[in-house]
């Protein structure tokens, strides 16, 4: 403000101010509704920082999917009734054509077409047995989840007991089998009951389980820095994952044939794809950058090591979908696990999952 503008000097009567303000009417009191609070328990600033990481990286209970109807299967079934009511007729009548050239041919060809339908149907019933026993692996896994959550003593048994069915194979499960029947009825705390079955049947089979993906990731990330053809990379890296799923499923029991193999390979593909463990971008190398390894490998041996993990990927998302329990007591093996191992240095000791 200028001098020559400055304001000149003013008497205020506050008194007056007070009583006329006194004389206007006052706002009737009025009730707020107070603003909503958010639980503890759901406050993300008050919870810990590792309990919501645990929550976020814990994936679902991984199983086969029930496949329903479908046109796609129903023009699938059409068509191949039909194309095997044609190869029926063209078998007919080549067996006919052979008996009126020389009996002797007619009866050999017929010979031939009875033996190749007992094969085949010792191989669709081979089938059948192997995805009804991927099945009951999937029933049990839900038993098992569904018990450890509802505290179900008697169904925690009944789950116990078909684990124990189902692995009674497998020589590594027979101590567990063993300490399982001895405590049957000892244990009647249901989420203790499945742990105790995972501790005890899961942890060699685990154990072995881990062998199996470290093993295929090896080879993987060695034939790929030495193979001269990105082809070979990617037919080798086909060959070892389908390689590990089937042994992973054999491994717990599974032992998938060529039907239930196909199941099998899709439903990993889709249990990669829910966890996100299918992206191999920035969150894959970040992981191999951040052990220090960017300047001890060279450009081929890092992109070995990097297909390597893929498989190892892989080899766990087979082992949630074929291990016949979800992880409860047993942690889950993680990309941690086996970026030591790949890498040059200190090797870690698969025995302390």
């Amino acid at each position: 403000m200028s001098p020559d503008h400055t304001r000149r000097p003013a008497v205020f009567d506050i008194e007056e101010k007070s009583a006329r303000k006194e004389d206007e009417p006052r706002r009737s009191p009025r009730h707020f509704d107070p603003p909503p609070v958010t639980p503890d328990e759901e406050d993300p600033f008050l919870r810990d920082a590792e309990t919501i990481a645990a929550d976020e990286m814990e994936p679902p209970v991984a199983t086969m999917k029930k496949r329903g109807f479908s046109f796609s299967k129903l023009a699938g079934i059409a068509f191949g009734i039909l194309l095997s009511l044609a190869i029926g007729l063209w078998i007919d009548d080549l067996v006919r054509s052979l008996f009126a050239r020389a009996p002797w041919l007619g009866w050999l060809a017929l010979g031939a077409v009875v033996v190749g339908v007992a094969a085949a149907l010792v191989v669709a019933a081979r089938e059948i047995i192997a995805i009804m026993r991927l099945g009951a692996i999937q029933h049990i896994k839900l038993k098992m989840a569904e018990a450890h959550a509802s505290s179900d003593a008697a169904s925690a048994r009944t789950a116990a007991r078909e684990l124990s069915t189902l692995l009674a194979g497998k020589a590594e499960t027979a101590r567990g089998r063993q300490r399982l029947s001895e405590l049957d009825e000892e244990v009647v705390d249901a989420p203790q009951l499945v742990e105790f079955c995972e501790r005890e049947m899961m942890a060699p089979l685990d154990l072995k389980a881990r062998a199996l993906i470290l093993n295929a990731s090896k080879r993987v990330s060695v034939v790929t820095a030495i193979s001269p053809r990105a082809a070979v990379d990617l037919l080798y890296v086909f060959y070892e994952s389908i390689r590990l799923i089937r042994n992973m499923a054999e491994l717990y029991g599974g032992r998938p044939g060529s039907v239930g193999m196909f199941r099998l390979i899709r439903d990993v593909l889709s249990h990669l794809a829910v966890t996100g463990s299918i992206a191999v971008g920035d969150s894959l190398i970040q992981q191999v950058l951040g052990h220090g390894l960017a300047s001890k490998l060279s450009a081929r041996f890092g992109e070995g090591m990097i297909n390597g993990l893929m498989t190892a990927r892989i080899g766990i998302a087979a082992m949630d979908l074929c291990r016949p329990m979800p992880f409860h007591a047993l942690k889950r093996p993680g990309m941690g696990d086996f970026i030591g191992d790949l890498a040059p240095g200190e090797k870690r000791d698969l025995s302390n999952p």
